[in-house]
């Protein structure tokens, strides 16, 4: 089937919510209308002339960028000037960008999480905490032959996850008894007479965040027009986030034999190293994508062996060497590595749900430094 933009970006959402993004972080829907079809979508890292450029020429409905491109107000709608121009080639050209930053950084099956399995690193956590999130349980009564269906489209709604288990669910039988008034329209039972049916208590467990989903699901998939249900908070349970990860590798290694070894990962010419003794043995390891050297004492804390992060500022390498903690800064175009794993993951869906789409990767080299 051919697939509206709406809902392919509910899609994405559910994968990579936008409120998990930092505080003013511009993530969402910067260009553009996402109420049209989609044949083509290309992912970049960035939009810049040259990629907009290339969207054109391929014929691109949407762009999915992990740097959002309009970072600061625009001031002056000047089509001289090279940013706004490229503003409105996108206008003209109906191709909607849609940002996701701070948010893939953060979210599980992320790009720090895909910077760890590029790199070996097992056993993670996150760096430094940016949010917690509270759960709910749902109770619904439903006739004990809905009790199946229900316990499904709550899973597909996202409820029932806990740990490593999914479509977790608690069932109790009892006795539903209700009397419809002159106004029902009853699914079971007549009206004026009180009826008594074998009902099915389901309950279940799902982070608030998704709790209008949850609710949606239930509601559209009862048998019955006023749907009995019970709402809970759960002060025991709560799933945290945070920005960077740190975790171990299989055995420790000499940091000169691990910078080289993250070079050849990331196909790069080089990096820049702040350490003094490049023969000390590594084995825990704290990276963040982008800029994320003001995290570097949560690295300290975590007993990062070493911390990989990009543009470092020069001051704080100072500091970071007094601190005694060795750091690879392998740049902020690391974070290209968004591309082909979120085409892949776009390719999943595409399978799973039979979209007609076709999901590219932009092939334009946005990095502006090159190693001499």
């Amino acid at each position: 089937m051919s697939l509206d933009g709406t809902l392919f970006i509910e899609h994405f959402e559910a994968y990579c919510p936008q409120w998990l993004a930092e505080a003013d972080d511009p993530v969402g829907l910067h260009i553009g209308t996402l109420n049209k079809k989609l044949d083509r979508v290309m992912v970049t890292l960035d939009v810049r002339p040259e990629v907009v450029a290339e969207a054109i020429e391929k014929n691109v409905d949407l762009i999915i960028a992990k740097h959002p491109p309009i970072f600061r107000p625009v001031k002056r709608l000047d089509t001289d000037d090279f940013q706004t121009k490229m503003y409105a080639d996108l206008l003209k050209h109906d191709i909607a960008v849609f940002a996701a930053h701070t948010n893939m950084d953060i979210i599980e099956n992320g790009l720090n999480d895909w910077f760890c399995d590029l790199l070996g690193i097992e056993d993670t956590t996150y760096l430094t905490k940016t949010h917690t999130v509270g759960y709910k349980k749902l109770a619904v009564f439903v006739p004990v032959d809905h009790a199946a269906k229900m316990r499904k489209v709550l899973g597909e709604a996202g409820a029932g996850t806990q740990g490593d288990y999914t479509n977790t669910s608690y069932s109790m039988i009892g006795t539903g008894r209700f009397t419809p008034a002159t106004t029902a329209n009853p699914t079971i039972g007549t009206v004026g007479e009180e009826a008594a049916v074998q009902e099915a208590k389901v309950e279940v467990i799902f982070p608030e965040t998704i709790q209008a989903n949850v609710i949606q699901a239930m509601v559209a998939a009862h048998p019955y027009e006023e749907p009995a249900y019970d709402l809970y908070p759960i002060e025991n349970i709560t799933k945290e986030y945070g920005l960077g990860r740190v975790g171990n590798l299989a055995k420790a290694v000499p940091l000169k034999e691990f910078i080289a070894f993250v070079k050849e990962k990331f196909d790069l010419d080089g990096v820049r190293i702040v350490a003094e003794d490049e023969t000390k043995l590594v084995q825990r390891i704290a990276i963040c994508g982008g800029s994320g050297e003001k995290f570097f004492r949560d690295a300290l804390k975590n007993q990062a062996d070493v911390y990989i992060t990009g543009d470092v500022y020069y001051h704080t390498g100072h500091d970071m060497l007094t601190e005694g903690l060795p750091v690879i800064d392998p740049g902020h175009y690391i974070e290209q590595l968004c591309k082909p794993k979120l085409v892949e993951l776009f390719n999943q869906w595409k399978k799973d749900y039979n979209w007609d789409i076709t999901f590219i990767e932009s092939e334009v080299n946005t990095n502006p430094f090159k190693f001499r």
